[in-house]
């Protein structure tokens, strides 16, 4: 294994900003009919006693259909780049970015070593409290765990219509996410994030249908294909344009009284 040095990491995030950068002023054509993986899955498979899982339901799903390890362990970085094109349509700058990210957290060379999924729960690594999908570290060490009653209260928060159905918007987003970091900050001021938020707006539209099978089985339906069109895939510049007004939206406020009778019962 070979860890990372700060000039290389600095070479890296220059350069793949750059390239981030030219992708998005490219991807101003969307082609029509454009695929993701035509809708066609493999087989989805519950994970067995043994396998890894992790904080991650896009991961998680990948492992699920065979795209990735099914067993979730011995993964390449390498692997994961490609693998997370031509599953989600994140643009190439996007999917070098986050398995780099990941090797560099784990301290691993990233074109020679794997890794298991459970160990990017590495805690505010990827890992993060006041998730939408998972209880606190704290309170449940083992974040491969989905905690069904926030998603479903995540649902209630839909205010938006795609085809008569239920979608989330980024407004509904920003005042679910303020209360969940209400109510987690009641018990454990710690750090939070909006990345994996804009994910269920980017990837999957915010279309509440797919998201229940995403987030309560870590499951791709059939006949899904990603909402992102763009040629090149969704940008980390582009992505930022979701998670900018997200983030400034968030109003932990609103949930004070929520977040005081949760602090008052601990």
């Amino acid at each position: 294994m070979g860890s990372p040095t700060i000039i290389y990491k600095a070479f890296y995030y220059s350069g793949i900003m750059a390239w981030d950068v030219a992708l998005s002023l490219l991807n101003l054509v969307v082609p029509e009919g454009h695929p993701g993986y035509a809708g066609n899955w493999p087989e989805y498979k519950l994970p067995q006693e043994g396998d890894s899982r992790c904080s991650c339901p896009a991961l998680n799903t990948m492992a699920n259909h065979g795209i990735i390890s099914r067993s979730g362990r011995g993964i390449k970085f390498t692997d994961l780049t490609r693998q997370i094109r031509t599953t989600y349509n994140f643009s190439a700058t996007f999917c070098s970015f986050v398995p780099h990210y990941a090797a560099f957290m784990l301290n691993k060379s990233y074109s020679k070593d794997t890794f298991d999924l459970e160990e990017l729960d590495l805690h505010n690594g990827i890992e993060h409290d006041a998730s939408l999908t998972r209880l606190d570290t704290a309170l449940q060490p083992d974040q491969s765990r989905i905690h069904k009653p926030f998603i479903e209260d995540l649902f209630s928060f839909a205010t938006g219509k795609y085809k008569e159905q239920p979608m989330l918007t980024i407004k509904d987003m920003s005042r679910f996410s303020g209360k969940r970091r209400a109510e987690a900050r009641a018990t454990n001021p710690d750090l939070f994030g909006s990345t994996n938020t804009a994910t269920l707006l980017t990837a999957f539209g915010g279309r509440v249908d797919d998201l229940r099978v995403f987030l309560l089985e870590e499951r791709l339906p059939q006949g899904w294909e990603p909402r992102i069109r763009s040629p090149y895939g969704l940008t980390i510049f582009k992505f930022n344009q979701t998670i900018i007004p997200l983030e400034w939206g968030i109003r932990e406020s609103d949930w004070k009284g929520d977040a005081s009778r949760i602090e008052a019962n601990n």
